[in-house]
C-alpha cells in the first residue's frame, strides 16, 4: 500500500503505526501522539476511517452524531467513516483501547462484518466477562505487533479479523435466530440506502432490488428500525445534513438541499425542522454558541 496516496476513507497522512497498513492503536501506555505531533494534527470531527473505543475498566463519554453515549466497564463503541465524532477531553478510564483503520485494511480481511452497517441501531456494545477478556487479549496482540513497524501485515490482519469477529458476534447476540433471513434483508436495505442516499431511491425500486414486495419491505424495516422505509430514508438524509452542517460545510440551504437530492429547498427546510425541531439556521447557531 502506498501510504502517501490517500483514499477516500483513510487514516490521516503519517498517522499509521505500520509501513504497509493504515492502522493505529492507542492504549494508556502506547500509541499516543507526541505533544509536537498533536499540535500539527488537526482533529477532523468527521474522520474518514473506522474507529473503535473499548473500555475494559473505567468509564467515559463520547459524542457520536451529536448524541452523547456513556461507556462503562466492558463496553465498546464503534464509528464508521464520516460519522460525526467529538473526542472527550477526559481519559477513558484506566484501561482502554482506541483503534482506527481504513477501508483498505477492511477489504483485506477474510471475514464479513455486517455489524458495521449498524442494523440494530446500537453502536455501543456490552461484553460478558469472558468475551471482554478475549477482546482485550486480541487488542494486546495487535499492540505487540504494532510496536514493531515491520511486523508481518498478515499477522496484523489476522488479529484484526479475530477482533472484528468477536465484536460482530457480540453485536448480534440477541438475534441468534433471525426469521428466514429477515435481518439480512434489512442489512441489504441499509446498504442500498447508503450507496444511493442522495439519489433518494423509490421504495418500490428498493423492494425490487431485495426481491421483496413493498409490504414485505415495510414489515422488515419496521421490525428492525421501528419506522417505515420512507421515514428511515428521511431520517438518514437529515442525519447527513446535520453532519455536513456540523462539519462547517460552506454551502447555502439551497445548495445543501440539492446535494442531498431534494428538488425543493423549501420542502427540505420544513423537513429538517420537522425532524430536528429546529430550523437550519437555528441548528447552525446552536453549534457556534
Amino acid at each position: 500500500m502506498n501510504m502517501g496516496k490517500q483514499s477516500k476513507y483513510a487514516l490521516p497522512a503519517d498517522f499509521s503505526q505500520h509501513g504497509e497498513l493504515s492502522i493505529r492503536l492507542v492504549s494508556p501506555g502506547f500509541g499516543h501522539l507526541s505533544e509536537e505531533a498533536a499540535r500539527n494534527y488537526t482533529v477532523n470531527n468527521r474522520p474518514p476511517y473506522y474507529f473503535f473505543l473499548f473500555i475494559f475498566d473505567g468509564a467515559g463519554q463520547y459524542d457520536l452524531d451529536t448524541e452523547k453515549l456513556n461507556l462503562g466497564r466492558h463496553e465498546l463503541l464503534f464509528a464508521v467513516p464520516s460519522q460525526l465524532r467529538e473526542y472527550p477531553a477526559a481519559l477513558h478510564g484506566k484501561d482502554y483501547y482506541k483503534l482506527g483503520f481504513d477501508d483498505e485494511c477492511l477489504s483485506r480481511l477474510p471475514g464479513k462484518f455486517p455489524f458495521l452497517l449498524d442494523p440494530l441501531n446500537q453502536q455501543k456494545i456490552s461484553f460478558l466477562p469472558a468475551a471482554a477478556n478475549r477482546l482485550r487479549a486480541g487488542f494486546e496482540m495487535l499492540l505487540d505487533l504494532l510496536r514493531t513497524a515491520d511486523s508481518d501485515p498478515e499477522l496484523i490482519l489476522a488479529y484484526l479479523n479475530s477482533l472484528l469477529t468477536e465484536i460482530n458476534t457480540a453485536y448480534f447476540i440477541s438475534q441468534k435466530k433471525p426469521a428466514a433471513g429477515r435481518l439480512q434483508k434489512f442489512i441489504g436495505f441499509k446498504l442500498f440506502v447508503e450507496n444511493n442516499l442522495t439519489s433518494q431511491p423509490a421504495i418500490t425500486d428498493i423492494a425490487a432490488e431485495l426481491a421483496l414486495s413493498t409490504d414485505g419491505l415495510y414489515r422488515i424495516v419496521k421490525e428492525y428500525a421501528g419506522v417505515s422505509p420512507k421515514e428511515f430514508i428521511t431520517g438518514r438524509l437529515i442525519t447527513e445534513a446535520r453532519r455536513r452542517i456540523c462539519q462547517g460545510q460552506d454551502a447555502s440551504v439551497k445548495e445543501l438541499a440539492y446535494e442531498l437530492g431534494f428538488n425543493d429547498p423549501s420542502y427540505f427546510s420544513r423537513l429538517f425542522k420537522k425532524v430536528t425541531g429546529k430550523t437550519i439556521a437555528g441548528f447552525s447557531q446552536d453549534l457556534s454558541s
